[in-house]
């Protein structure tokens, strides 16, 4: 695009940013509003119809406006985006130590802290540390119930499977389930359809604050390598029966 010669005569009467600048009365670069003003007063100013205006002033103000809209007016930098904090590390825990309580590691802000969880935890609950935080704040880290040797723990119960022979599934019967509370003997009715799911009373997460006590819920899962009735109560009196309560 070529330029006109009123253009051309009015660019050369400006040897530098420093001189248009200061034509509009401005020491350096500006935002668009404040460039605007500026103009705008010297323009208003420098008005051969004024009084105490001039034809060459305005044609200059005019250059030096339109020298700097061409090297484009300074744009405000850019704030720092906002730090956003560390995340909290999550205190995670297997069903047994939900269910007991104990002890658990955990990093934070490069120290290495052993908590004590106390039983009855639930996941999405909290552990506070007492002025845990580089400004002496408590912190509260969130808990989580990672599921571990066959349990898994879903709000307040315990869920976990036991093979099964076909017989026990089809006709009903006694069956020993080993949970984390020791073996417990329960009675499968027959006919029920599958999958067969046991609750067992009062065997899940303990009561703790407003929450109730679980129960542990267990699947059974058909097996062909169960011992058969008689083979099972056998292992029971082998269990109860050792030699030294034969001899005594």
């Amino acid at each position: 695009m070529s330029l006109s010669p009123m253009q051309v005569r009015s660019r050369s009467e400006i040897a530098s940013l420093v001189e248009a600048y200061a034509l509009l009365g401005l020491t350096g670069p500006a935002d668009a509003e404040a460039l605007g003003a500026a103009f705008r007063r010297a323009a208003k100013a420098a008005r051969p119809d004024a009084p105490g205006g001039d034809a060459a002033r305005f044609r200059r103000v005019i250059a030096a406006f339109r020298l700097i809209q061409a090297q484009g007016a300074p744009r405000p930098a850019l704030a720092a985006p906002p730090r956003r904090p560390a995340p909290k590390p999550v205190v995670v825990i297997d069903p047994m130590r939900a269910v007991n309580g104990g002890m658990v590691d955990v990093r934070l802000d490069h120290r290495s802290l052993r908590l004590t969880v106390p039983a009855g935890l639930r996941t999405g609950e909290h552990i506070r540390l007492k002025r845990g935080g580089a400004d002496g704040s408590d912190i509260y880290l969130p808990v989580l119930i990672r599921a571990s040797d066959g349990l898994i723990c879903m709000g307040d119960d315990l869920y976990m499977t036991c093979p099964a022979s076909p017989r026990v599934l089809r006709d009903g019967g006694r069956i020993d389930i080993d949970t984390h509370a020791g073996i417990q003997s329960v009675w499968v009715a027959r006919g029920l359809t599958d999958p067969i799911r046991l609750r067992l009373k009062n065997l899940g997460l303990p009561a703790r604050g407003s929450r109730p006590q679980g129960h542990l819920f267990v699947t059974l899962v058909e097996a062909e390598d169960v011992p058969s009735a008689a083979e099972d109560l056998l292992a029971r009196f082998t269990r109860v029966w050792t030699p030294e309560r034969m001899a005594a």
